[in-house]
């Protein structure tokens, strides 16, 4: 899950990072209260969960109060990349001698969280990583003892050019590994992390992506939620106790077990297919979850095939059947359905189907086969 600049900034500045004073402001008068608040020169920065703000328009300066009213009057109410912005930060502008670039990320690689930092802030980190990777400092955090000042001091002393500096950057990356930790984030980033023109260190932007899954052990996390920067498809599937994440092929998957479905998008890849989504049902032999997850599959115009694969164990194969009957019927569903059932009542399941016109494949091999020579028929 990720959160606004602002309430990652709340975050920080509850851990003493050092940022610039500011205020949120959802109309174009409560800016400018804002601004005269703080005192002109103030950034207008809109609070949308995409990058780029600073190109598509949504940050600007302003040198007055009336000016910070007239920008926040434009931003408010655009769309960046497709999702309206409904609230901007009013905030002090920063002497900005230098932009760097810090944080804590988990690298799936080792295991391990991972310390980022570089001289080169407030660009693509992604491009200078891929065109300049020296530029890059990486230090491996082994959860077992934290982050220790000494483990990080050489690599952010190379990037501060200054030992005082060096200092101070360290204090900030060890508050970011706390609130990594604490939080259960799958990132927390500065970008620009800047060294004023009086030799301080602050954050100048903020971005905190949370662990989803780590939710129930942080309920005052819950309220941060911004549902309209997440896709439709993937609330509903949550609020169907579903387990979804969309991709961008053609063959749509109804599973249940996480490792079967991991297994199954793997399947029709290694067959020259491309998986729509990852979709798991769960151990529930409820008919309405597959009524649901057909339903939020078949919002997507992309999908050609459905491809239903289960292994009957607690989830019982003739309710599953039921399930998918009744969203054949209720939706209307035109594009192909290849199903494959094994386990607890799979007769009874495959008989069902074959009543409704519905042949089921025997195997997985066989199912994922036909799915993708079905999708690539209709792309044709």
């Amino acid at each position: 899950m990720k959160i606004h600049e602002h309430q990652a900034k709340a975050i920080f500045g509850d851990a003493g990072i050092p940022i610039p004073e500011g205020r949120i402001a959802s109309s174009a008068e409560e800016a400018g209260r804002a601004a005269a608040e703080l005192g002109p020169p103030v950034a207008v920065k809109s609070q949308v969960l995409v990058g780029g703000r600073g190109k598509a328009g949504g940050i600007k300066i302003a040198d007055t109060v009336d000016e910070a009213q007239a920008h926040a009057k434009a931003i408010l109410g655009m769309e960046i990349k497709g999702l309206p912005v409904r609230k901007v930060l009013i905030e002090k502008t920063a002497d900005i001698d230098r932009e760097l670039y810090l944080s804590i990320a988990l690298d799936r690689s080792i295991r391990a969280p991972l310390m980022l930092g570089s001289a080169m802030g407030g660009v693509d980190i992604e491009e200078v990583a891929k065109t300049q990777p020296e530029a890059i400092e990486r230090v491996p955090i082994d959860p077992e003892f934290g982050l220790r000042p000494y483990t990080v001091w050489g690599a952010l002393r190379r990037m501060m050019g200054d030992q005082d500096l060096a200092k101070q950057a360290v204090a900030i990356a060890a508050k970011l590994y706390g609130i990594f930790m604490d939080l259960d984030c799958s990132l927390v980033e500065i970008n620009p992390l800047i060294v004023t023109g009086d030799g301080r260190v602050m954050a100048l932007d903020a971005k905190i992506n949370l662990d989803d899954n780590a939710l129930f052990r942080h309920p005052q996390l819950e309220k941060l939620r911004d549902t309209d920067a997440e896709d439709p498809r993937e609330r509903d599937a949550k609020e169907s106790d579903l387990s979804f994440v969309a991709l961008e092929g053609e063959i749509g998957c109804i599973v249940n077990g996480a490792g079967l479905a991991m297994a199954t998008m793997d399947m029709v890849k290694h067959a020259g297919g491309e998986p729509a989504n990852f979709l798991d049902v769960g151990g529930s032999s409820r008919p309405e979850k597959v009524l649901n997850a057909m339903r939020i599959i078949l919002e997507d115009p992309a999908v050609r095939v459905i491809l239903l694969n289960i292994f009957g164990g607690i989830t019982r194969c003739d309710d599953i059947a039921k399930g998918l009957i009744t969203a054949k019927d209720e939706l209307g569903v035109e594009v192909p359905i290849v199903a494959r059932l094994t386990g607890t009542n799979e007769s009874d399941g495959r008989a069902l189907l074959k009543s409704v016109g519905l042949e089921s494949a025997a195997t997985m091999e066989e199912a994922v086969g036909t799915a993708v020579k079905l999708a690539k028929g209709a792309s044709a």
